[in-house]
């Protein structure tokens, strides 16, 4: 489903290179997939989440999603496979201050198109599976941080993405919370068949997955 064939990325100051973030990254993501990049702090495993999710560019090398190239699309063109293709989770939720939890989680349906009558459904169902759906009502405010991360987890699920991208999703929760969140994730995983690709070093994902990719210094040292 995503392959990429000798992927770089660099970081730079002014107009010289600062940082060969991604090096020659080779790597394959099947369908239904349930993984891990992981590695020390640094070591790329964000920048190479974020490539994956046309979030960032790359300089060199190609990245399919489907057999489509995504890597050389314009800007509008990788916003749509944002859109239509992927859901991400991110560490900060980046919910909408204004919204609802039913409205939060239905935002990403809405801007898809689809009928209310199916953002209605589709919310009650994954906010049943996610346990948040006694908050329906209430603000991202008002709720704590494991339940803000439920409704992040809900958005990304709601209009059944091809992957879903999850950038250091328990990293604000504490441990009963991260093993609920990922016991959740995995159960979602299987029963909607998306793949999940997190970046973590957090124990409770690295237990949670079924394969794990080990980055050091931008390059995959093991998967």
């Amino acid at each position: 489903m995503i392959k990429m064939k000798n992927v770089n990325k660099y970081f730079y100051k002014g107009e010289e290179r600062e940082l060969h973030a991604l090096k020659n990254i080779n790597l394959e993501i099947k369908k239904g997939e349930y993984a891990l990049l992981t590695g020390a702090s640094g070591c790329g495993k964000t920048t190479l989440l974020n490539v994956i999710g046309a979030l960032d560019s790359i300089d060199s090398g190609e990245i399919y999603l489907d057999g489509v190239e995504i890597g050389s699309l314009s800007e509008d063109e990788r916003s749509a496979i944002r859109l239509n293709e992927m859901g991400f989770v991110f560490q900060a939720y980046n919910l909408i201050p204004v919204l609802n939890v039913e409205e939060n989680i239905g935002f990403i349906m809405r801007l898809r198109g689809f009928s209310e009558e199916e953002i209605k459904s589709r919310v009650k169902e994954v906010a049943s599976v996610l346990e948040i759906d006694n908050k329906l009502k209430s603000l991202p405010s008002t709720l704590s941080g494991g339940q803000q991360q439920r409704v992040a987890v809900a958005r990304a699920v709601a209009p059944k993405p091809k992957i879903i991208l999850a950038d250091e999703p328990t990293a604000n929760l504490d441990s009963k919370n991260s093993k609920a969140l990922m016991d959740m994730m995995r159960s979602l995983n299987e029963k909607e068949k998306i793949s999940v690709v997190f970046a973590s070093h957090d124990e409770y994902v690295m237990e949670s997955v079924k394969r794990v990719i080990k980055l050091n210094d931008g390059e995959i040292v093991e998967s």
